[in-house]
């Protein structure tokens, strides 16, 4: 395994080994085979593992050695690799830094996917993974056709057979967990922590992978905890890297970094014997590990967790020094240069010139005239041969066949289309081009007919549909071109989508053509007399020839007819190029090198084209070089991928003679990963009379034409050139021959010396286009008349690419006429010799450093196995996240992959490229083999594949983010200052003139006649003889009808009854505690009052759910307890519930007090009602389980109930004539007081309506509202967000039922939490129409030590006037930077992280509140966000608990200032916000104070020193994707885990790891630990709708979510 010491193996087994190695690259014997044999040989001295299977070669288990296994892979590698990108050198550069890497390798924590994810592939079945490591077929034909390997289907290790589709991840979790939970690493046995909730079987054979992956794990696991224990292994010296000390990222201060690393411990066994040394060292809190509030869990995910904790340890590359100012004094770290980067140092280069272009006599002056002059003295030469997809001749083109017709097409053009008075086409219009790849000679008559007519043809694709990747923007250019008629063959005509009437849809973006048939047939016959005006080359345009961006964008390069001459001539004058020779050609001819010299350059001198289309490379990628032989053809136009086809089907070739070939043109010489192909391309067909000088490579781009050409040259002259340059060096801009690195070398080779006529420099690529040095890459120029001349129709993009004037070190322009920028990126070498580096599109500039996107591509072609992914299909870009370019390669891989198999390749190739680049990858993709959108040619469409990504469309099937690796330029975290002392802080305030932030309600003012009872039971006997039958109380059922109704008397008799039975029934003394677990309605409330009048105290309680008993009963059961119920009452249904066989099955049925049920009361009243005698003992008590999870009970004495009651009553002016609508949840808070309390204190008429029944019918509130003709309604948040999605599509029909909200003066949302500005906004927008006042709509806020705060109540028209109203809710912008440093920064709207905050209502009469310093309990100024304090007659008197926690009692309920008004005694509400005094003045004239919730204390989590609220992080992932309903972040050991729902197909789930990562780094400049997608309603959600983190945190840690996919980022 990896870290046991090699056995050395005898000499005879040796050899029989080299003998093997031998067979297999010969292709004697299968890979299969030869595996098996192997492992035969090899098995009697590698002691097997238990439960491995012995066909496993040790090839398979060592991840990543450069031993003899990649020694023969190398010899093989020809058949299994994109040649393009294949050097061997970069193969074993590749190898040696993962070999690297392997001392410190990273525990990369898998990630977990839910099973049904997994089976995306479409293959039924497929090898186990041990079986499959030699299912690879040698031979393999065309690279995005899959392959058929020679793999019979063999049973696995254990018997798993072909067990259903990709179980490897689920194993994997498992050996995972085992290596991580220390059982020996290479035993099977399933450990009880991996048995997911997902899985269901496991596979088979998984036994040895799994032992590979725990040794691997084994490792990391010692590794990061060396930085910390400083614990080291024999044999083991592991090279610590000399940066300083490791930057944490998981806390900021030293205590939390110990805390965090105190929990690993090492253990070992006491004899520290082979067997102890591969002991995976446990962690020791991934057994025991404690959430938030002290529950043990022992799981999967918090192993995971903690492994991702330790790997984020490593030390990261060195932090940077400087920092960019953000507009806020917020910093974000900028890269500063290197003192030690590489500079250029060498002499300002010197421009160079090519060769005269030598004018020969018999050149013709344009190539119309070389197509007259040859189509009339030699019209039988052959011009073209085209092939069918057999490889036959289809047919031949002469000269005199391409003339006459092209003059046919020419001549209607001009003058069948449209009218004699109103041609459609005049000569310089412009036409489009539409031919498909396997049609030249079509193409090549159409293309000259628009040379004969002066009409400019602007070649394109063929939309093969409507939608196609590229179309859109084509389509763009054909509207700028001015573009209405379209040239195409009949078959293409045929074969284009038609709509049902038989005529071509208008594609997406294009404009309205009219399509033109060429074909002769189609076409009349020019008169006698007519002849085209062929005139010599001059300024006119010829053709346009399209260029897709890196963003996607279209552009039309315009080429000039002396261009094109020019160019021709030039290329004539390189290529040596003679009349009649004969030339293959397998570019596309439409652009680039094809059309140049298989359309232009052939006509010019008479050559035979032979042309062979792409679908017949496919079909045989040999195809090109019989034509060569068959037709001794003298030069051969291909691109390296065609050499690298024909490598890969070369075995079935015998008779192949290439000594015909003087020129075999590579058309993208300019990639720097050509040079492999050409040199393996050479080696295979050098025995076959290839001469080496033959190979000529070119650089080409679409605005300067052909730039560079190795020309062919005579036997025995000097070798090409080639540079071996550091990688190093290119990314800092400048050349370096590599000498000693050799892992991270780029090896170029030359594409020969400057064209004919033209002259070249190389300028800086950013800037002013400024001369480099000689040894600077720079982007090359030319300046020669044969270039494009400009972009059609954008003159200021032409300007900065056609008309640049390089200057001198001395700012003097090196010459009078202008260069064309060429795209490429390079440098002139020794001897004229052109060396390209790269790309201007394919650039990525990381952290101020260059990375070419072909390079990244070709290292991670080069890792290990290499026919994972398919060759071609791997797109690398940059996206720009956090003020930096961020690079993510995204691949195809194979369809018969497993999960290990990915994951594994996965972080291979991420240390590849951190090796060899030293860059990081911000995100890794790989999606299901044929899903990326393709260009034309099969190619991979990068700017479409970009959009997706960004969009969230590209449904890939595998994600690895490395966002803590990456991104190095977050802002510096806020280092805590040492406190300033409450005293410095108010004389602070006063000397700034800011106002210490304190505010109160208005005064209780006088009492009135139902205010002198002190008790709501003298209350309500009171009312019972005044008003006996005034009602009270009308409960609606769903359909919206009353279901019953109470009057003053009823409501006195009825509790009358309730207190005889307590007394008779349960023998309960004063004091007592009784549970009343009612559904909301009359019941509770009678219930209720039966208890004051008996002297027991009531406790209200949510009844449990009758289709969810085992998570909502035992909430029940403890409140029961907790509360010290002696008894409980309820109605019959629930008794029976309570009784049941699922009750007794969540909890223990036998320890409840006694239930008694209330449905048939006795009949006689009790002797007398019990009269309380001191108004501060208890009336009730609260119970409510708060957002973190915790269940809080608090006290509530009669005091306090009257207090609170007269506040409400004086607050919304209730009065007996009043209706109220009230459709919240009766059971507590503001909620329980406002069902139950108020109107008894009040008298006015409650209209109940149960938020249950809303499920049922989501208009019963709003109509109900709208019948009684309600002014006055309270909802909660959870209602109002039913209105809107429920009836958000049927306010029409509801109007029409008449349904009528213009009566509704106040609407108030009951909340304990930040008012949701949006929520609110869009209700008020919905129902508007239904007459719903804007300003109706505003949110109370209460808490535990005061159940309400602030209420607001608007009067809206005339009762305004009258002084009673208080002013509208006002909504300011604040400055989410400033709020995490717990300052208060008003911002306009919309300025950039502004974020809204509705005040939360009016503070209640009788209630003050101060801001003070949660920390030093100081008052704070206005501008400071702190803990909101509260003193009020209707405070809670304290917490009731069974613990009797007196210290938190004391400091919730009975806190005082430590400055200033020190005598007050305040109550902590546990939630901060801010005051504001408004402009606005309330009733008295005092201006009015706002008050603004911010979130609750205990739910902020302090991440790098600042303080963010979880909704803050939650608004943003939610709005980044369509798919994502709901969301909630916490922490865990300082990691940010972000838990989304997500409404939308499974395959969606990984679009959104991406999103999410970017988002909160871009807004929050935090970086996520954790993504975890879920399905809709796993987000756990309290009675008011609040999310209940911490039980979400809980559950996640405890693995109970069945996620469907959970992301570790690196």
């Amino acid at each position: 395994m990896a870290d046991r010491d090699p056995v050395p193996l005898p000499a005879e087994v040796r050899a029989k080994l080299a003998e093997l190695e031998l067979e297999l690259s010969e292709g004697d014997i299968t890979q299969k085979g030869y595996e098996k044999k192997r492992s035969k040989l090899i098995g009697a001295f590698f002691p097997q593992a238990p439960g491995m299977d012995p066909s496993m070669g040790q090839e398979r288990r060592t991840p990543v050695t450069p031993s003899s296994s990649s020694r023969y892979h190398r010899r093989r590698s020809s058949g299994s690799r994109d040649e393009r990108y294949r050097s061997d050198v970069h193969t074993e550069a590749v190898q040696a830094a993962l070999a690297k890497h392997k001392e410190r390798k990273m525990a990369v924590p898998m990630p977990s996917k839910r099973r049904s994810l997994v089976v995306q592939t479409s293959m039924d079945a497929y090898t186990p993974p041990d079986t499959s490591s030699g299912s690879e077929g040698e031979g393999q034909g065309d690279g995005d056709e899959e392959e058929g390997g020679d793999c019979e289907e063999e049973d696995g290790g254990g018997g798993g057979g072909t067990s259903s589709s990709r179980e490897g991840s689920i194993s994997m979790e498992h050996w995972i967990s085992r290596a991580i939970h220390g059982t020996s690493s290479t035993t099977t046995t399933t450990s009880s922590t991996a048995s997911s909730s997902s899985s269901s079987t496991r596979s088979g054979g998984s036994g040895a992978a799994g032992g590979r992956l725990a040794d691997v794990l084994a490792q990391h696991v010692h590794i990061s905890a060396h930085h910390h224990l400083r614990h080291h292994r024999p044999h083991h010296h592991h090279k610590t890297e000399n940066h300083s000390a490791p930057p944490d990222v998981t806390g900021y201060t030293n205590s939390t970094a110990n805390a965090a690393t105190d929990g690993i411990q090492v253990e070992r066994a006491p004899g520290a014997g082979t067997a102890a040394q591969r002991q995976t060292p446990k962690y020791g809190n991934a057994e025991l590990m404690e959430t938030g509030d002290g529950v043990p869990v022992s799981s999967r995910v918090s192993a995971k967790i903690q492994q991702l904790v330790n790997t984020l340890k490593r030390p990261k590359r060195p932090p940077l020094r400087e920092f960019f100012v953000d507009d806020f004094e917020e910093l974000l770290e900028v890269q500063q240069p290197d003192p030690n980067q590489p500079k250029a140092e060498g002499a300002q280069m010197v421009a160079m010139r090519g060769e005269q272009l030598g004018v020969v006599t018999n050149w013709p002056p344009s190539l119309e005239a070389a197509l007259q002059r040859w189509g009339t003295i030699s019209p039988k030469a052959p011009c073209l041969t085209t092939m069918d997809t057999n490889g036959k001749p289809l047919y031949v083109l002469t000269y005199g066949k391409l003339w006459s017709r092209s003059l046919k097409v020419a001549y209607n053009l001009l003058h069948k289309l449209g009218t004699k008075q109103e041609p459609l086409v005049r000569p310089g219009d412009r036409v489009a081009l539409v031919f498909p790849n396997n049609d030249p000679a079509a193409f090549m008559t159409a293309f000259y007919g628009c040379l004969l007519a002066e009409v400019v043809p602007v070649p394109i694709e063929v939309p093969l549909t409507r939608k196609d990747a590229g179309s859109q923007q084509i389509g763009f250019l054909l509207g700028s071109c001015g573009v209405t008629v379209a040239l195409t063959s009949d078959a293409c005509h045929k074969g284009l989508p038609k709509s049902p009437t038989g005529e071509i849809p208008q594609f997406k973006g294009w404009p309205k053509v009219l399509w033109f048939v060429t074909e002769s047939k189609h076409l009349s016959k020019p008169p006698r007399d007519w002849f085209p005006h062929i005139k010599d080359a001059n300024q006119d345009t010829a053709y346009i020839e399209y260029k897709t961006c890196k963003d996607g964008s279209v552009l039309g390069v315009t080429v000039m007819r002396i261009a094109m001459l020019t160019h021709c001539q030039a290329l004539t004058q390189s290529c040596s190029y003679t009349e009649a020779e004969t030339i293959v050609n397998v570019l596309d001819f439409k652009k680039d090198v094809g059309l140049w010299h298989a359309v232009l350059t052939s006509v010019m001198n008479m050559m035979h084209v032979i042309s062979i289309p792409y679908a017949l490379m496919k079909v045989n990628p040999l195809s090109w070089i019989q034509k060569v032989c068959q037709y001794k053809a003298k030069v051969a136009c291909v691109k390296s991928r065609d050499m690298h086809w024909a490598l890969v089907a070369h075995r079935d070739q015998r008779d192949i003679n290439l000594t015909s070939l003087r020129m075999l043109v590579v058309a993208d010489g300019s990639n720097p990963w050509s040079i492999s192909s050409c040199d393996a391309f050479l080696n295979v067909f050098q025995s076959k009379g290839l001469k080496p000088e033959v190979i000529c490579p070119c650089a080409s781009s679409p605005e300067a034409l052909t730039v560079a050409l190795r020309r062919p040259v005579e036997e025995g002259s000097t070798p090409p050139g080639r540079g071996v340059l550091s990688m190093q060096g290119l990314s800092h801009g400048v050349i370096r021959v590599d000498s000693e690195e050799k892992l991270s070398v780029l090896t170029l080779q030359d594409v020969g010396s400057v064209m004919p006529g033209a002259m070249m420099c190389a300028v800086k690529p950013e800037g002013v286009p400024q001369l480099c040095k000689a040894d600077e890459i720079g982007e090359i120029c030319v300046c020669t008349v044969a270039t494009g001349t400009s972009y059609y129709g954008l003159a200021g993009m032409t300007k900065n690419t056609f008309e640049v004037f390089p200057t001198s070190n001395n700012g003097a322009p090196i010459s009078e006429f202008p260069f064309t920028r060429t795209g490429l990126l390079g440098f002139i070498g020794p001897a004229g010799l052109i060396f390209v580096a790269g790309k201007m599109d394919g650039l990525m500039v990381v952290g101020g450093r260059r990375h070419n996107a072909d390079d990244i591509v070709a290292t991670a072609l080069a890792v290990e196995p290499m026919k994972f992914v398919y060759r071609g299909r791997i797109a690398v870009f940059s996206i720009t996240v956090l003020h930096d370019e961020r690079i993510v390669v995204v691949a195809e891989q194979r369809p018969d992959s497993t999960e290990e198999d990915s994951f594994q390749w996965m972080s291979r190739v991420l240390q590849a490229i951190d090796g060899i680049h030293q860059v990081g990858v911000y995100c890794l993709a790989l999606v299901p083999s044929n899903t990326l959108p393709k260009t034309p040619l099969g190619g991979i469409h990068l700017s479409e594949t970009k959009q997706l990504f960004l969009e969230g469309a590209l449904h890939p099937c595998n994600v690895l983010m490395c966002p803590h690796t990456c991104v190095t330029n977050l802002p510096k975290p806020r280092q805590k200052q040492p406190e300033i002392g409450p005293a410095s802080v108010m004389v602070g305030n006063l000397v700034s003139g800011k106002r210490i932030a304190q505010a109160s309600g208005r005064d209780l003012g006088q009492i009135e006649d139902n205010d002198q009872f002190l008790f709501l039971s003298e209350v309500l006997q009171w009312r019972a003889q005044t008003t006996p039958d005034h009602v009270l109380y009308t409960l609606l059922n769903s359909r919206g009808t009353i279901a019953s109704s109470l009057t003053c008397v009823q409501l006195h008799k009825r509790a009358e009854k309730i207190a005889g039975m307590l007394a008779e029934r349960g023998h309960l003394q004063d004091g007592d505690h009784v549970a009343l677990v009612y559904p909301p309605g009359i019941d509770l409330i009678v219930a209720f009052y039966g208890c004051l009048y008996a002297g027991c105290v009531p406790i209200t309680v949510r009844p449990p759910h009758p289709q969810n008993i085992a998570t909502t009963l035992p909430t029940v059961k403890m409140i029961v307890e907790v509360s010290r119920s002696v008894c409980v009452m309820t109605t019959q249904l629930i008794c029976k519930l309570l009784r049941s066989k699922e009750a007794s099955a969540a909890v223990d049925v036998r320890t409840w007090p006694p239930v008694m049920d209330t449905d048939d009361l006795p009949k006689k009243k009790p002797p007398l009602l019990y009269k309380p005698s001191n108004p501060d003992t208890l009336a009730y008590l609260d119970f409510s389980v708060s957002t973190t999870g915790m269940l809080a009970g608090v006290k509530m004495s009669h005091t306090a109930t009257s207090a609170f009651c007269r506040s409400i009553k004086l607050q919304c002016e209730l009065y007996p004539s009043r209706e109220v609508a009230i459709c919240l949840d009766p059971y507590c808070g503001l909620g329980f007081v406002l069902w139950c309390l108020c109107s008894v204190y009040s008298g006015h008429q409650s209209i109940l309506i149960p938020p249950s029944e809303l499920e049922v019918n989501p208009a019963l509130w709003l109509s109900a509202v709208s019948q009684y003709k309600v002014r006055d309604t309270f909802c909660s948040y959870s209602v109002m967000e039913l209105c809107t999605k429920g009836l958000g599509l049927q306010t029409d029909s509801l109007k029409s039922r008449g349904l009528d909200l213009s009566r509704v003066r106040t609407c108030v949302v009951v909340a304990e939490e930040r008012p949701r500005t949006a929520l609110t906004q869009s209700f008020s927008k919905l129902f508007k129409d239904l007459g719903l006042h804007p300003r109706a709509v505003s949110t109370s806020f209460g808490c535990r030590v005061n159940l309400a705060i602030c209420l607001q109540p608007h009067r809206l028209g005339k009762l305004a006037d009258q002084g009673t109203s208080g002013p509208d809710p006002t909504t300011v912008y604040v400055d989410m930077r400033a709020l995490r440093h717990d300052r208060v920064r008003l911002v306009e709207r919309g300025s950039p992280h502004s974020l809204p905050l509705m005040e939360s209502g009016k503070i209640l009469p009788g209630v003050r509140i101060i801001i003070a310093n949660p920390e030093t309990k100081g008052p704070m100024g206005e501008s400071h966000l702190g803990e909101i304090w509260v003193h009020s007659g209707h405070n809670a008197s304290g917490y009731f608990t069974v613990y009797g926690d007196e210290a938190l009692q004391s400091d919730h309920f009975n806190s005082r200032l430590s400055f200033g008004d020190t005598q007050t005694v305040w109550a902590r509400t546990g939630y901060l916000g801010f005051l504001r005094r408004t402009e606005l003045t309330d009733a008295s004239g005092e201006r009015h104070d706002a008050l603004y919730v911010v979130g609750a204390l205990e739910e902020a989590m302090e991440l790098r020193g600042m303080r963010y609220h979880p909704i803050d992080i939650e608004t943003s992932v939610i709005r980044t994707h369509k798919s994502i309903t709901e969301c909630a972040v916490f922490t865990w050991t300082n990691l940010l885990v972000v838990v989304v729902e997500l409404d939308g197909s499974e395959q969606e789930a990984l679009d959104l790891v991406p999103l999410v990562t970017n988002v909160v780094l871009e807004e929050h400049y935090l970086i996520v630990g954790v993504v975890v997608v879920v399905d809709i309603g796993v987000i756990p959600i309290n009675s008011r709708g609040e999310k209940q983190r911490m039980h979400l945190r809980d559950g996640f840690l405890a693995d109970q979510l069945d996620p469907i996919y959970v992301a570790y980022n690196m």
